[in-house]
């Protein structure tokens, strides 16, 4: 806690001076609240009306429990930017305490907080653009797509992290000369999907492969799931001609990946192929890897945030409260994860609500 404590305790309190509740301690039971399942500002009052005699051994709580208004108004004012910052501090600082590390592939894509529009804009809720880290499986940024503009909104947040010794992935929407500028810039490599609506770029990378020329490439069968058998081939190739004759800043290689895939009791579809730049030359095999990975941020992320935390159904929509309640949720999930307990999230959850001595735990763990 003495961590948390030091980063999150220099927020700004955007409430007036004389607010009753300590805006650190209605912080902290937020964050225990939502370690253990609460979905609302409402949650988390009941949960600490629940748990106050826990709650007392570590808060002082002179006023007593805040009340559901009261978390409410806090994560409706606080400014998100500085929450996001203290965010990503904390989670530099807690990835080093707990040997974590934060490099490899990292992933880049955005997702949309359904519930939470506005009166008459069912059509456009807030979208957020998430950054994770694969193989550490932490969430390591987001940020609001301004107007609902995803590649606006991945530009601004690449501007706040370190790269280095990361490959960040992105699907085709970010195949753009922007983005892998500013990974560039952020000292990190990129592996970018390119699809044909990149016209003459796209022709270019696929004339490449239809030519004769030196490559590399690597095959594996992945173990059969969901009903289905696949078989996926890398090929990968050196060229740095692209960069100056399409002014598509750092690309020294291009990469295919071919997927053939055979439901159970069916015939095989059509083989898949996709298309990738590459700023770094890696293996046909790295690449199969780089590129499977860009999946758990759907998989291990997005999808955990709304099975296990019900965002897409989370109702919060005024002010600044989703994007500040989407964070939280982040660092929630972050801190389950990295917990020793060998637990499914779900199981650590639950626990946590009925085990006081687990959910100490998990506190103690933001050491």
């Amino acid at each position: 806690m003495r961590r948390f404590t030091k980063v999150f305790g220099r927020l700004p309190d955007p409430r007036a001076a004389n607010a009753r509740h300590d805006l650190l301690e209605v912080l902290v039971i937020a964050l225990a609240a939502t370690l253990c399942g609460a979905e609302s500002c409402s949650d988390m009052a009941d949960f600490g009306e629940a748990k106050q005699e826990l709650l007392r051994l570590f808060l002082h709580l002179d006023h007593g429990v805040p009340s559901h208004d009261t978390f409410s108004r806090v994560f409706r004012l606080l400014e998100p930017d500085a929450f996001e910052k203290a965010f990503r501090r904390f989670m530099a600082a807690f990835a080093k305490a707990n040997g974590l590390k934060l490099t490899g592939v990292v992933a880049v894509d955005g997702k949309a907080l359904r519930g939470a529009y506005e009166r008459g804009g069912k059509a456009t809720p807030l979208h957020l653009v998430n950054v994770f880290a694969v193989e550490a499986r932490m969430a390591l940024a987001q940020q609001k797509a301004p107007g609902r503009n995803e590649t606006a909104g991945a530009l601004e947040v690449l501007e706040l992290l370190s790269l280095k010794g990361c490959i960040v992935t992105a699907d085709a929407l970010h195949c753009s000369r922007a983005f892998a500028s500013a990974v560039l810039q952020r000292g990190g490599d990129y592996a970018l999907a390119i699809k044909a609506n990149r016209g003459p770029l796209f022709k270019a990378v696929t004339q490449q492969f239809a030519r004769s020329g030196k490559r590399s490439s690597a095959a594996r069968i992945d173990p059969s799931s969901h009903d289905r058998h696949e078989a996926r081939g890398a090929t990968v190739m050196r060229n740095t001609n692209l960069a100056a004759r399409h002014g598509f800043p750092g690309v020294v290689a291009l990469g295919r990946v071919t997927s053939r895939r055979r439901p159970r009791a069916k015939p095989a579809d059509a083989p898949l192929v996709r298309h990738y730049l590459l700023s770094k030359y890696i293996s046909p095999k790295r690449l199969l890897h780089v590129t499977r990975s860009h999946w758990g941020i759907e998989n291990q992320l997005h999808w955990v945030l709304d099975v296990h935390f019900a965002e897409d159904g989370n109702r919060a929509r005024k002010d600044n409260a989703p994007e500040n309640l989407a964070t939280l949720r982040r660092l929630a999930l972050n801190i389950l994860r990295s917990h020793p307990d060998t637990a499914s999230i779900r199981r650590k959850i639950k626990r946590a609500g009925w085990d006081d001595a687990f959910l100490l735990s998990m506190l103690r763990h933001m050491r």
